[in-house]
């Protein structure tokens, strides 16, 4: 369970949505409201005290505390679902934390912000998270990990650069996130699609096409796949490995997503192969604060030169003052407790959202990635389209993605699409999948 406090302050969210809480009326008082929800004092002080500081409420000496407002009638809003929006919870993003580690930054690199960087990252920062990617079971020097704007910009430029193997095409899963089919087709690259289902990937087909094409590198997302939200077992990681050992294949593994995996004895690709057979790439966008755009790289030595050159002709160096602040706040210990905190609550939301799936969708109706608390898919029954039934639940005020651009132009289907409940207050989960199973019912009777 997430934070006794952070739960009050839902309840008190949820009560003002429904106007059981008006604007500019007392909240009940704290000895009340604890008896009421059966916590301590100090929980409800504390949730008092945090949406002050969001300045929600505000305190009265001897009065007790008031929700912001006027209470002027107004016209009630209808309850949208978004399960489109696929960034971190804005609730529990770490804004204070953060504006902390950004204050330090600029006393301790204030030198190095008027001149320029190294391309691949500031030292200091390399050698902090050479140590922070132990915990996840990447053993790799300073020297082979490049700090990057974002890890998408890291699969751009892999994308293009010549690799060792002297190989041209490229191996993805099917579909994957927008960004990556963007960097592949706006270079025109040759590319192999392989289909990732409910099951994961067929490593038969997979050895085939290892086998026969000339494949540069296989692009995975072993943890949490966007869109699917699948995550490989760590026999699967061994067996691809494997079969890029055997046939001169390298492997990108971005595990952007790593940190929240919950499995502690789940290792990354990297582990099988930590020569630099496999790229290992990471993001601290949908952990942490994606306007901050930063992401690393652990590259074979033998990609390093090219790479730099590479990055240099890109944006020369990514900005000094976020690399140093993100060097603070891992080595401060904030990042683990946030951390920490995180997986509590996306295991629990993936939790819900896979009950909801089992409780509301009809039959016809596969999904993935159930338990993830991030990205799934519902693969639609019979000739339903993603796009119409996207249309069909924007009526109903529930959001969500059609997947059909995820796919390459030659593997494309038009009959998925992705949910996200990273956003998505827990309560409203099961809602909002009933509305979507409802919609389904409701369109498959235009195909009878």
């Amino acid at each position: 369970m997430g934070n006794i406090y952070e739960e009050i302050m839902d309840e008190i969210q949820s009560r003002i949505e429904d106007r059981r809480l008006q604007p500019g009326k007392k909240l009940p008082s704290v000895r009340s409201f604890a008896k009421e929800l059966n916590c301590s004092i100090n929980t409800i002080v504390k949730a008092y005290s945090e949406l002050e500081k969001a300045h929600q409420i505000y305190s009265v000496p001897k009065s007790g505390y008031f929700l912001v407002g006027s209470d002027a009638p107004r016209k009630t809003q209808p309850l949208i679902i978004d399960f489109s929006s696929a960034g971190p919870d804005k609730s529990k993003m770490p804004y204070q934390d953060y504006q902390h580690c950004m204050n330090q930054a600029i006393e301790l690199y204030k030198e190095e912000m008027f001149q320029y960087s190294e391309p691949l990252g500031l030292t200091s920062l390399r050698r902090q998270l050479s140590k922070q990617l132990q915990d996840l079971q990447v053993f790799a020097p300073p020297e082979r990990i490049c700090v990057v704007s974002g890890s998408q910009q890291a699969l751009d430029l892999l994308v293009s650069l010549p690799f060792p193997n002297q190989k041209e095409e490229i191996c993805v899963e099917q579909p994957t996130h927008f960004s990556f089919i963007d960097s592949i087709t706006s270079r025109g690259m040759k590319a192999v699609g392989i289909e990732m289902s409910q099951n994961g990937i067929d490593l038969d087909y997979l050895e085939k096409v290892f086998k026969e094409r000339s494949i540069k590198f296989f692009y995975t997302v072993s943890r949490f796949q966007n869109p699917t939200g699948y995550s490989y077992t760590n026999q699967e990681k061994r067996k691809i490995v494997e079969l890029a050992q055997k046939f001169d294949v390298y492997i990108i593994e971005d595990d952007y997503m790593g940190d929240l995996d919950t499995k502690r004895k789940a290792d990354p690709m990297f582990t099988y192969d930590p020569s630099g057979r496999v790229i290992y790439t990471k993001s601290f966008s949908k952990v942490l604060l994606p306007g901050l755009r930063l992401g690393l790289a652990v590259l074979p030595e033998a990609l390093l030169k090219n790479f730099t050159k590479a990055k240099f002709a890109a944006d020369v160096h990514t900005p000094v003052l976020t690399q140093g602040a993100l060097e603070i706040y891992l080595s401060s210990g904030m990042y683990k407790a946030h951390i920490h905190k995180l997986r509590r609550q996306y295991k629990r939301k993936g939790t819900v959202l896979k009950q909801a799936y089992l409780e509301h969708l009809p039959d016809g109706t596969s999904f993935t990635g159930g338990e993830s608390g991030f990205y799934s898919t519902i693969e639609l029954p019979g000739r339903m389209k993603a796009m119409q039934l996207a249309e069909h639940l924007k009526k109903k005020n529930v959001l969500v993605q059609d997947a059909t651009n995820m796919y390459l132009p030659a593997y494309r289907k038009n009959n998925r699409i992705r949910l996200s409940v990273s956003q998505v207050e827990d309560r409203k989960i099961p809602i909002g999948v009933r509305k979507i199973g409802d919609g389904i019912r409701e369109l498959a009777q235009s195909y009878i």
